[in-house]
């Protein structure tokens, strides 16, 4: 039997998840809050933790998701986020803070229950829900450009030759070269690849390196 513990600051969403835990003959050992609530009750009982922990994506008491997951995660538990997935960003936190999967608040309970048992398997979700969250934030596929890439970038696209861009930077031209094959590189590695200068400037514009305004040669 799965272990699992209901960590929401919604009352009435808990007793909905407790109804479908009991259905699906999970065990739920805890039902409150908060982590903080939650890890007191643990240290309190002495119980290991629990197998799955489903967690609401924001809550009151002025955590992040990075800090809850991570502390959930790092004692043993998976972390199944229970969210109304229209946060990307906050999706993409709990993601790299090694959560198991998401599943909206929109769906049906019976879908939560479904979440537990492929989780507490050992596997992870594959849900329209995160899908759409990692979709629809441009961070996720960041390329993590350094802050003189970004800049080599910016004036790069935005029209400049490159000789004259490594002479503003007070680079030698193999150095801005250099900066821009890693940029593009980077591109590729995230599934955005910019072959062409138009496609740099595309790619600038989009993450916010490069206004419309700049974008006219200048």
């Amino acid at each position: 039997m799965t272990r699992v513990a209901l960590i929401d600051d919604h009352e009435s969403v808990r007793l909905g998840l407790e109804a479908a835990c009991a259905r699906s003959g999970n065990d739920v050992v805890f039902s409150g809050a908060g982590v903080a609530e939650y890890v007191e009750w643990r240290e309190s009982t002495r119980s290991r933790p629990a197998d799955v922990v489903v967690l609401d994506l924001t809550l009151g008491d002025g955590s992040t998701v990075t800090e809850n997951v991570s502390r959930l995660v790092a004692e043993g538990s998976s972390v199944i986020i229970h969210s109304i997935a229209d946060r990307p960003a906050a999706v993409r936190e709990a993601i790299a803070a090694g959560a198991a999967g998401v599943v909206s608040k929109s769906s049906p309970i019976g879908d939560v229950a479904a979440a537990i048992r492929t989780v507490a398997q050992g596997e992870l979700l594959d849900n329209v829900e995160w899908a759409s969250a990692v979709e629809g934030d441009r961070e996720f596929a960041d390329a993590q450009l350094s802050a003189r890439e970004r800049e080599v970038l910016r004036l790069y696209a935005a029209g400049l030759p490159l000789k004259v861009v490594a002479d503003r930077l007070g680079v030698a031209y193999s150095t801005a070269k250099e900066n821009i094959t890693r940029v593009r590189l980077k591109y590729v590695e995230v599934g955005r690849p910019a072959p062409t200068k138009v496609d740099l400037l595309r790619r600038a514009m989009e993450d916010g390196i490069v206004s419309p305004e700049d974008s006219s040669g200048g």
